[in-house]
């Protein structure tokens, strides 16, 4: 005895309900048309941003720390080491507050580039010995 035989048949309208339902969407997570996919795609950028861009950042606020803080060479190294590690989390949430994961990742060049240059500015004023300047 099965427990379906014992059941009326859904109305008409009721199963055209159900295949206009099942033809807007896919999948359960991607739904028909572009914006699903889109959003997705934006999330994958921003974890890419907040993955790569942020780890940029955070090295390069590092070593820049290292190099401009006042005292001895393995202090403001060791300082600049745990300050990257807030950095970093900083860039990464910054990437998903950001209004799109192009300003995100044009927020994180510019920062990266920034930092960089004020290395590359001490390195260059320092020599490839890293005196003190």
């Amino acid at each position: 005895m099965s427990f379906g035989a014992h059941h009326a048949p859904a109305h008409p309208s009721a199963q055209a309900a159900a295949a206009d339902a099942s033809a807007s969407t896919r999948h359960r997570w991607l739904p028909a048309g572009g914006e699903g996919l889109r959003y997705r795609l934006g999330v994958a950028a921003r974890a890419a941003a907040a993955l790569f861009g942020g780890y940029a950042v955070a090295a390069l606020a590092g070593a820049a720390l290292a190099l401009y803080l006042p005292g001895p060479r393995s202090e403001t190294a060791l300082t600049g080491a745990l300050a990257s590690f807030a950095v970093y989390a900083g860039a990464a949430m910054w990437t998903f507050a950001a209004r799109s994961a192009a300003r995100a990742w044009g927020g994180l060049l510019l920062a990266s580039a920034v930092l960089g240059l004020l290395v590359w500015l001490r390195y260059a004023a320092t020599g490839a010995a890293g005196g003190a300047a």
